[in-house]
């Protein structure tokens, strides 16, 4: 029934007036018969209206309702007049009008301010009299006659209570309009003045207590139990005189003494069909009432009721077969809204019974058949206890030992709800209940709160998008508003993370809600960062505008969180940047709070403020979830301090200022482990971060060697350049401070030196003074070589061993060079890393380490490299990088890098270096000779073995003399005797036999150069061999100056045996033959270089000989040549005749360019002559020399040959047309065409 309130009444009253002149009325008649005449008129007027109610045209019945109700509040005792007496003079109207006149009575007593007794008695008999009547329209007319009767209790509800309390106690079981009034005077506010309704459920309950009488009469009894069991006429309503029947009987209940009366009504009750939600509550209910006297009996029958066999049948299975078991199907809803009640009405005797209860409720939850009617009960039954539990004072003293299985029950709830949908307030109800079991003893573990944040933040951030679940309602009937039960439901998990808080207000708390929070800031969608986001910010606002936390206590992993925050502010959803923003203002405030100081004053900011801080002033907040204004405490304030008009990234900068270091660094790891999120922002962000950090606060970390090593780990992932470049420009920031951390760290994942690892060396280089410092580094760790005793036993060391650094140090050494960062710095540090590298490759050599796996054993493929390559490789690379490759070339033509491969050679090998860079007049050679003098007096033993032997070497250079005269070479010579290592002490008397001491052995060796010389016509190739040899030992040791003497007669020597049948002779003589150009590199000597000329294409020739000891003395002694002529480009020839496969058949010979006239017509002799040479590759080689030189210089070649000539070529030609080598055959048929041409042209 509708109860309108009470309005104000009108000044006027709209209603039909006489209309007749004021003043012909008071001209005729007296003012009183005027007033008569005015209400005659207005009650005539009411009459007709209310005889017009009983019109069939609704518009019309709305129109008189509307100006019977207007003309009752300008006169009310007028209309009540003419509806009393229109009821009396027409007794015989139809039910429907009386229908109608008994809805404008009751409108019409409602807005009367007061009713006279005469009027009360008068209606209230009326409405008496036609509450029970039966008519065509059945409860209708019954209830428009009672809600007369509701009107009249709003002037007089005791009179009205005393004639109900009559009717009632009568013995007869009640009317239903009976029961009507008194279930909506029971359940409505409206009716009563304040103070009232107490007094009417007083007087309720004493109608209850006269009535326990009637519980032992059976026809009332039935007509009770007709009542409650009746269906009602929807299943989601129930009317107002069944719903106030549980009530009565539940007070009836517990006002009967007898607790055999009470069990057996409250079992009859429960026998009833629970198949209805209304039913299901009215039941629960009535248990409750009678629970408030019969707690013990109560809960004695409800245990019988679930140890039933409907109950036991229900719960153990979940097929339905008939009908019957409908009426059973919920009985666990009933069940558990009865322990409900009896928590709500038991009140203060509850508390006892309060794990019993739980423990009912939860076994009801595990083993009823699943649905929402089930789900619905459980969680109004808990909400009833809870709320009864918290509003008992004594709730704190008690310890629950069953809340911890029903927070299980609560998180299996939420967990089974749809992560798709949003349709009711399940999802709240259930955090609101976890939020006050909280508050409960005894105090949640760890692990179980974990578990409840993690379901209860999934459920509610996980959820689709609004516009999503909007669409999943769609086809109800009635959709519900998923806007605001979103928002309910958000506000009540940020409740409970409040409660939390206030439930244990400590720094370690807060972190602890946080980190559950931090998984959903770093979730790849949009919405769930931004849902997030929000919930964080709220608890620091929360925080912040509360100061429940202890300022003295500091904070748990701050660091973490504000980069947390200042990653999400540069989220590409606007309003997750801005709550981000101003979650940095809320933590601004609690940590200049937390670390203001007596003579600091805290200055009071605004942290909406930050959301202006991008200054587009724009409310964010309609983005993504939220649909609704921004709330007024979100309102934008205008920036008053410089802090709040910065970007994020300097807001982020103001915030580290208040943070300690271990904070910082905690920050610095956070921003690290950001750099491998599958998010691009986030790993852009988190790289910013970073490197915003290390800038300002880099120098002073402590732990800048681990940091390094997860960057490295972070970088493979990371496929943003720009982010790449700034975690490595991080990199390069910290090796201002922390070079020597750094390079130890990044030893540890330098063998193998992958991609990554390179880059960030070159980022550790980046900056000149730091690169110096980084090879300095390196060259100490290189030095870090641990006796090899142990390592010789042909397995490799254990991983923990401090060599491995050592060798990572070597590999690196390896790579760097050829970083552009580092050429600098290498080239300057040439002296000390070459010295450097060949101690170690001494010291590789020693350890005796295996180069190749065992037999029948494949080596891996990503393997690494053994530590004798990988020395002698950074060898190679740094003659190779910084300017010497001739020194290189001249090594790798002799194929002198074997020789550093066993400790037996390596003396050569160090040897042929230095007399490498003596002959090519290094300019690092006044360097290294003031590196050797310490390297001499090294406690290493290998060291001042590679400083001896170089030694030595550089004392036939005279730019040596400069840095150490002859003096002191001799007086550090002669020291070297003393040296403990024999091997020293050889190589230094060696040394001392030098020509530079002895200048008088010039002309004893030039004079043993002529019998030397006639040797080498001796039979025995070996001897011949062996004489060669010492010829070049002689000339090495008579230096430039006494080789130059000799040089025509050895070179015309020596090149007569180049075309010698037996291989090991030719292979001699073009050594010895190299070795006298090399010996007298530099100097122009007219004699030999016509033999130089005249050598040249022999030498070309054998590159194609059949013996390859042959082809590597021809591509030294061509290549030393070409430097002696001064040959352009001499690297690419030394790269062609080093790596490819010698100079190919197919490719153009590098002669005839720079010789004169003269020169080129012996070339071309020479190579005419090799035609006859009975090595067919030799043979082909010349042919194909004539071939390519006839097509540069065809006009010179026409002037040179003769017929015979002529007629040899032709005929070479033919035969190369049948080579096995499609190449030459092809080289061939067009040669021999050509040829033609060139032979028909006039001389």
């Amino acid at each position: 029934m509708k109860v309108p309130a009470h309005r104000d009444r009108q000044a006027h009253p709209t209603t039909i007036l006489l209309c007749k002149s004021q003043s012909s009325q008071a001209a005729l008649v007296p003012k009183e018969h005027k007033m008569f005449m005015e209400e005659a008129y207005n009650a005539a007027i009411c009459f007709k209206m209310l005889r017009d109610l009983n019109s069939s045209d609704p518009l019309r019945l709305k129109y008189i309702i509307k100006k019977i109700k207007n003309m009752a509040y300008g006169a009310p005792n007028l209309v009540l007049e003419t509806i009393h007496d229109y009821f009396v003079d027409n007794p015989e109207i139809s039910s429907l009008h009386k229908f109608r006149l008994f809805h404008v009575l009751e409108a019409v007593i409602e807005s009367s301010d007061s009713l006279e007794e005469a009027w009360e008695k008068s209606f209230m008999q009326l409405a008496l009299e036609n509450m029970t009547k039966s008519t065509e329209l059945e409860e209708a007319y019954q209830d428009a006659a009672s809600n007369v009767l509701l009107a009249i209790c709003r002037h007089s509800w005791r009179v009205v209570g005393q004639h109900l309390e009559t009717e009632v106690l009568t013995g007869v079981f009640p009317h239903r309009s009976l029961l009507y009034v008194m279930g909506v005077l029971t359940s409505t506010e409206a009716i009563f003045n304040q103070g009232d309704k107490a007094c009417w459920e007083e007087h309720l309950a004493q109608i209850a207590v006269k009535s326990v009488q009637f519980l032992n009469t059976d026809v009332w009894y039935k007509a009770l139990l007709l009542a409650l069991t009746k269906p009602d006429r929807t299943c989601q309503e129930q009317p107002p005189e069944k719903a106030f029947l549980f009530i009565y009987y539940g007070l009836i209940l517990q006002a009967e003494d007898n607790s055999t009366t009470v069990r057996a009504h409250l079992r009859s009750l429960l026998d009833t069909s629970h198949q209805w939600p209304k039913q299901r509550e009215g039941i629960a209910l009535t248990i409750g009432l009678a629970a408030v006297r019969h707690l013990d009996h109560v809960w004695a029958v409800l245990e019988q009721f679930g140890r039933s066999t409907p109950i036991k049948r229900n719960l153990q299975s979940f097929c339905l077969k008939n009908s019957e078991d409908l009426h059973w199907k919920s009985a666990s809803s009933t069940m558990l809204l009865a322990y409900g009640q009896m928590a709500v009405r038991a009140k203060a005797h509850i508390l006892p019974w309060v794990d019993n209860i739980l423990s009912r409720m939860v076994f009801y939850f595990h083993y009823s058949s699943w649905d929402e009617t089930l789900k619905q009960s459980f969680l109004t039954a808990v909400l009833m206890l809870v709320g009864a539990i918290s509003h008992n004072e004594g709730a704190h003293s008690y310890e629950f030992s069953q809340i911890s299985e029903l927070l299980e029950c609560l998180m299996v709830l939420m967990e089974k709800e749809s992560q798709d949908t949003l349709c009711t307030s399940t999802r709240q109800q259930a955090i609101h209940i976890v939020a006050s079991l909280c508050k409960l003893r005894p105090p949640l573990d760890l692990e179980r709160k974990s578990r409840i944040l993690s379901v209860c933040l999934h459920s509610v951030l996980a959820l689709p998008l609004l516009d999503v679940l909007e669409k999943h309602t769609c086809l109800f009937l009635e959709p519900p508003n998923v806007q605001t039960l979103y928002n309910k439901t958000a506000e009540a998990l940020g409740q409970m993370l409040q409660s939390f808080i206030i439930q244990n207000p400590t720094t370690d708390e807060l972190h602890f809600l946080l980190s559950h929070l931090y998984l959903w800031l770093a979730s790849e969608k949009a919405h769930e960062r931004q849902r997030a986001m929000h919930s964080c910010m709220a608890l620091l606002r929360f925080l912040s505008q509360n100061p429940y936390l202890d300022p003295k206590e500091d904070f748990k992993r701050i660091g973490q969180l504000v980069c947390m925050l200042g990653i999400l502010c540069q989220d590409p959803d606007r309003a997750t940047r801005h709550a981000s923003l101003e979650g940095v203002g809320h933590l601004y405030q609690l940590l200049r709070c937390q670390r203001a100081t007596e003579t600091q004053k805290v200055e009071v900011r605004t942290p909406e403020q930050l959301s202006q801080a991008h200054g587009d002033g724009a409310p964010v907040w309609s983005s993504g979830d939220r649909k609704t204004a921004t709330p007024a405490s979100q309102e934008p304030v205008s920036p008053k301090d410089g802090i709040l008009q910065l970007g994020s990234s300097q807001v982020i900068k103001e915030v580290m200022k208040h943070l300690t270091m271990a904070e910082l660094t905690d920050l610095i790891w956070t921003a690290v482990e950001g750099l491998g999120s599958t998010s691009p922002f986030r790993v852009q962000a988190a790289a910013d971060v970073l490197l915003t950090t290390i800038k300002e606060h880099g120098a002073n970390l402590e732990t800048a060697a681990n940091l390094g090593r997860a960057i490295h780990l972070q970088l493979c992932s990371v496929r943003i350049p720009q982010a790449k470049e700034d975690a490595l420009h991080a990199i390069t920031l910290l090796a201002r401070s922390h070079t020597p951390e750094l390079v130890a760290t990044f030893l540890d994942f330098s063998m193998p030196l992958d991609s990554h690892a390179f880059r960030l060396w070159r980022a550790l280089g980046a900056e000149q003074p730091v690169s110096r410092l980084v090879l300095a580094t390196l060259l100490d760790w290189l030095r870090e070589r641990p006796p090899p005793a142990g390592a010789r036993n042909g397995s490799p060391p254990p991983k923990d061993q401090p060599w491995l650094r050592s060798f990572a140090a070597m590999n690196t050494l390896q790579e760097l060079p050829f970083a552009r960062e580092f050429e600098t710095a290498v080239r300057e540090a040439h002296p000390e890393l070459l010295l450097a590298l060949l101690t170690q490759l001494h010291y590789v050599l020693e350890l005796n380490l295996p180069e190749e796996p065992p037999p029948g054993q494949e080596a891996p493929e990503a393997a690494t490299p053994s530590p004798r390559s990988t020395s002698l490789e950074a060898l190679k690379s740094l003659l190779s990088t910084t300017g010497h490759w001739q020194d290189f070339a001249l090594l790798e033509l002799q194929d002198a890098w074997k020789l550093f491969t066993t400790l037996h050679t390596y003396p050569q090998g160090v040897g042929l270096l230095a007399r490498a860079m003596v002959q090519n007049r290094c300019q690092q050679i006044k360097a290294v000779t003031s590196r050797l003098l310490p390297s001499l007096q090294s406690r290493e033993e290998r060291e001042r073995k590679a400083a001896i032997l170089i030694l030595s070497e550089f004392l036939y250079s005279p730019t040596m003399l400069e840095v150490l005269p002859r003096q002191a070479a001799l007086t550090t010579l002669a020291r070297s005797l003393r040296d403990p290592s024999h091997e020293v002490r050889v190589w230094s008397l060696q040394g001392l036999g030098n020509i530079l001491f002895h200048p008088e052995k010039g002309s004893l060796l030039c004079g043993q150069l002529p019998p030397f010389l006639d040797g080498f016509f001796q039979n025995s190739e070996q001897v011949v061999v062996q004489v060669m040899g010492t010829v070049s030992d002689v000339l090495h040791r008579l230096g430039a100056h006494g080789a130059a003497a000799q040089s025509l007669r050895v070179a015309i020597y020596a090149r007569s045996f180049f075309d010698d049948e037996r291989a090991g002779i030719r292979a001699a003589a073009m050594a010895l033959f190299g070795d006298l150009v090399a010996a007298v590199a530099g100097r122009e000597l007219s004699g030999l270089r016509a033999q130089v000329h005249q050598s040249m294409v022999p030498l070309l020739l054998h590159l194609r000989d059949c013996c390859p000891a042959v082809v590597k003395q021809a591509k030294f002694a061509l290549y030393r040549c070409a430097l002696q002529l001064w040959w352009r480009l001499p690297h690419t020839l030394f790269c062609t005749l080093a790596w490819e496969r010698g100079l190919g058949r197919g490719d153009r010979p590098p002669l005839g360019m720079t010789c004169s006239q003269e020169e080129f017509s012996i070339h071309l002799a020479q190579a005419l002559s090799y035609l006859h040479s009975r090595h067919r590759h030799i043979k082909t080689w010349a042919a194909l020399f004539i071939g390519y030189t006839t097509c540069y210089h065809p006009q010179a070649v026409s002037q040179m040959l003769n017929s015979v000539d002529t007629h040899l070529l032709f005929s070479t030609f033919e035969d190369l047309k049948k080579d096995p080598e499609p190449g030459v055959r092809e080289f061939a048929t067009r040669q021999f065409s050509f040829l033609h041409k060139v032979a028909a042209r006039p001389q």
